[in-house]
């Protein structure tokens, strides 16, 4: 009885470890976006945005995408977040080789086997530009 009740305890622990460790991905990538978005105003949100550099769009873990177009950062945001992974590679099926829009298909495949892990869906972009 002893034996079950230590191993109870230690499954209890390791998963409590687990969600901690995972909502410090997300707090780690709300403060990158945060810094990435000092002395930024938002806008309003956009359904598609002109990305024609695609060196231009990170991921950031358990948050979301960012494209940096110069004066003007633009952010969206994944339906589940947890989408986002170190883990994973972002693939975009593109419509348009110039414009990225919340509708087109993105999914995710895993970084070092290549099998497919899931999809993301994408809110808006919400533009923020520089004050002054």
């Amino acid at each position: 009885m002893m034996k079950l009740a230590a191993i109870l305890a230690s499954a209890a622990l390791t998963l409590a470890g687990t969600a901690a460790s995972a909502a410090t991905v997300a707090d780690r990538g709300e403060a990158r976006l945060a810094r990435m978005l000092e002395g930024r105003t938002a806008g309003e949100p956009v359904s598609c945005i002109t990305a024609m550099r695609g060196n231009k769009l990170q991921v950031i873990d358990e948050v979301g995408l960012v494209y940096d177009a110069g004066d003007t950062v633009y952010v969206a945001r994944p339906a589940d977040p947890r989408m986002l992974s170190r883990n994973d590679v972002l693939v975009l099926d593109r419509f348009s080789a110039s414009r990225l829009c919340v509708q087109e298909a993105m999914r995710t495949v895993d970084r070092h086997g290549g099998y497919f892990t899931g999809v993301v869906f994408l809110d808006h972009f919400v533009p923020y530009t520089k004050q002054g």
